[in-house]
């Protein structure tokens, strides 16, 4: 098995390479991965399922009686035909009669309030199983690692979120009530058929096995074409979502046709699936149709002959053809229930699959306390690979003192964003320790972890909201006063106030109406607001203008007093601040020490300085 390309393998669809594999080999790992994606299917349905357990078997019961109504009610029809009607023929009274359509109106009732209260009980069992799944899929979506979110694309998060979630509704609202009612209503009328007159309902049973062998042929195939729906939907909200997130490099480089020539081709396969459903159910239901008026038609003539010769009641003929009207439209349910059920069945073996994916920076059973975080960090023999033939960092000794400044520098590739991560936890080393206080972070709950590091990247993503909910991101029970302090200790005060409403205004879509170093000097609030005993900036000033970046130079004095500091940047005059500076290439330290005793050296942090100074005449 060859590995997959970045991004080409997702959770809820298992990578295959067949080359070189032997046909029966292949249909058994078919089978297989069938078997294991319908298992923990089921796992999650029966794990939704146990909360209502108590209400099912209610439901079960309402149903029961709803449909016992139902089936009484052909029955009824021939005990008024063959002992009602005859009285009246000889002159009697109509008292048999009456009785028998007043037991009719109430059965009918009786059904009428049993499937309301079927609908009303079994439509709120289902939207509390959605609100669980909901909830449970966007909870699991945050508590997974970075590596899993850069490999799986955010259309494939929101077509979990949306689509795979509202083929399941539509199971929930319908196709369970569909099933139930069809199989109990098949069930008890084939055996009053049979208790009516045996022969004439075994003559009226005879396709059965041909309906049995039809479903089955139909659960096949409708079992590949909806979970090809499934696939193929995915792929259209992934191409329209991302597409849209990158509009603005979409216009800039005239990629519109290509889009559109991409998203064509998609959509075409999506109707294709949808019309290869469409085709199965255009030859399934009317099939249905035609058999079950044959049958009618047979029973009808075979009926007739044996009530000519007084071996069956014209009642129990009447019976017969209302029930095999019963009998037959439920398959058309069934059919209905089938197209929902594989739609459904698909959606959930991709949320089974989000949903069994393990974070790759798992929480520790037994989380280490950190009371009050000074921030000093230590990378023990630290090693770490993307991809375990090229290693990043091929072992890492550093420790970072409580309270310093620390620059990082080096060429792109060098490791200076890794480390970052690192210390941040959105990844765990291969091998060796990452240590916070003597502690590793592989031992701190997130919680804890969370309010000790926080990172401030060049491309702070701003949620819609005003600035003040922007700000107090970290801390949404700071108040007022502080988020306006925090935004004044990194010189963001003004600018704020000089927008329409102030710290109210609405930064619109990821802060579409701010520009770039406004933007990053929101981040700065925020992360001045968290207060956390370690700062990481990855390339955070990168933004800014000149003027802004002056005022955030300033700023940064007070943002790193007293606390432990990463600075990953290119401009030098953020270096500049740091109480040290270290020289990274291919993920090792080549230099080591104070800025300025760097710069006065010949090595190669000094030949940078001397670079970024000619390009600043």
């Amino acid at each position: 098995m060859t590995a997959a390309a970045p991004g080409t393998q997702t959770p809820d669809k298992p990578a295959a390479d067949w080359r070189g594999v032997a046909s029966e080999e292949r249909d058994d790992l078919t089978e297989k991965v069938s078997m294991l994606l319908r298992e923990r299917s089921r796992r999650l349905l029966g794990d939704l399922l146990r909360p209502y357990r108590r209400a099912i078997a209610l439901l079960t019961g309402v149903i029961v009686v709803s449909n016992a109504a139902g089936l009484a009610i052909p029955y009824l029809v021939k005990v008024g035909i063959d002992a009602g009607i005859p009285p009246m023929l000889r002159g009697g009274g109509s008292g048999t009669l009456v009785t028998v359509v007043g037991v009719i109106l109430a059965a009918a009732l009786t059904q009428a309030l049993t499937r309301q209260a079927f609908l009303r009980l079994s439509g709120r069992i289902g939207q509390s199983m959605l609100l669980e799944l909901r909830r449970r899929v966007f909870d699991h979506f945050q508590r997974l690692s970075l590596s899993f979110h850069e490999k799986y694309t955010s259309g494939r998060v929101i077509s979990r979120l949306t689509s795979d979630i509202e083929a399941i509704a539509e199971l929930l609202q319908s196709g369970f009530d569909g099933l139930v009612t069809a199989v109990l209503t098949m069930f008890g009328t084939a055996a009053l058929l049979l208790v009516l007159d045996v022969h004439l309902g075994l003559v009226a049973l005879v396709p059965l096995p041909l309906l049995l062998l039809f479903t089955g042929w139909f659960r096949r195939r409708s079992a590949i074409v909806y979970r090809r729906t499934r696939e193929t939907v995915a792929l259209v909200i992934v191409h329209f979502v991302e597409s849209m997130t990158g509009v603005r490099a979409v216009q800039a480089f005239r990629r519109e046709p290509r889009n559109q020539e991409i998203f064509r081709g998609l959509n075409q396969d999506y109707r294709e699936a949808n019309a290869s459903g469409m085709r199965l159910i255009a030859v399934f239901m009317p099939g249905i149709k035609l058999i079950g008026n044959i049958t009618v038609g047979g029973v009808l003539l075979y009926g007739g002959w044996l009530a000519l010769h007084g071996e069956v009641t014209v009642g129990v003929l009447a019976a017969f053809l209302l029930y095999l009207r019963q009998f037959y439209e439920p398959m058309q349910e069934i059919s209905q229930f089938y197209n929902t059920l594989q739609s459904a069945g698909a959606a959930l073996e991709k949320l089974s699959g989000v949903l069994e994916e393990e974070p790759s920076v798992p929480e520790p059973r037994e989380p280490r306390p950190l009371p009050e975080p000074q921030g000093r960090v230590v990378f023990e023999g630290v090693r770490f690979a993307y991809v375990e033939e090229m290693p990043i960092l091929p072992g890492l000794d550093l420790t970072i003192p409580a309270g310093q400044s620390v620059a990082l520098v080096g060429a792109t590739g060098a490791g200076k964003t890794t480390l970052a991560k690192l210390i941040a936890r959105f990844y765990d080393p291969t091998a060796g320790r990452v240590l916070l206080d003597g502690v590793d972070l592989r031992d701190l709950d997130e919680s804890t972890l969370r309010r000790a590091v926080v990172m401030v990247t060049q491309e702070n993503f701003l949620f819609s909201g005003t600035v003040a909910d922007n700000i107090r991101f970290g801390r949404p029970d700071a108040s007022d006063r502080e988020v306006r302090e925090a935004a004044q200790a990194i010189g963001a005060h003004d600018f704020v106030t000089a927008l329409p409403d102030g710290y109210d205004t609405e930064v619109g879509k990821r802060g579409g109406r701010m520009s770039a170093g406004q933007r990053q000097l929101v981040a700065f609030a925020r992360a001045f607001l968290a207060d956390p005993a370690v700062l990481i900036l990855d390339e955070a000033t990168s933004s800014l203008d000149v003027p802004s970046e002056r005022l955030v130079q300033r700023a940064l004095r007070t943002i790193l007093a007293d606390r432990t500091a990463l600075i990953i940047a290119h401009r030098l005059s953020t270096v500049e601040i740091a109480d040290r500076v270290l020289v990274m290439e291919r993920g090792e330290i080549v230099e080591d020490g104070p800025p300025d005793r760097l710069i006065a050296a010949s090595g190669r942090f000094a030949g940078l300085h001397r670079a970024w100074l000619e390009s600043l005449s």
